[in-house]
């Protein structure tokens, strides 16, 4: 199997979706798992949705900032435009973290989030 990850975003993602048939999986089959749409799933190829990319990382046996490193800090934190916005129903405390774009994230909730992955 190839392992060579496409730095175009398009061959990227089609890439991503032959790794997941090689596995017997399918982005429906994922959304399914997951509870939610496979449109939900097809999110992560036009915009940043770290529960989806993490998810899809974690199926193919990648850490998700291999696969997306323009939206991943180095430490598995995800570097988001919309900082205060947890991936958690409850709510954490935001701290000062420096990524690309300079954006506070919710560095602490993203490290327990990858951790667990």
């Amino acid at each position: 199997m190839n392992r060579e990850i496409p730095i175009n975003p398009s061959q990227r993602w089609e890439w991503l979706k032959y790794q997941l048939r090689s596995k017997g999986y399918s982005l429906r089959k994922l959304g399914d798992e997951l509870g939610v749409t496979d449109n939900a799933v097809q999110l992560a190829k036009y915009t940043p949705y770290p529960r989806m990319e993490r998810a899809i990382a974690k199926k193919l046996g990648f850490a998700p900032q291999a696969i997306w490193p323009e939206r991943w800090n180095h430490d598995g934190t995800p570097c988001r435009e919309r900082p205060n916005r947890s991936e958690k129903l409850t709510v954490v405390k935001a701290q000062k973290r420096l990524c690309d774009k300079d954006s506070v994230s919710n560095a602490s909730a993203h490290r327990q989030m990858a951790q667990g992955a």
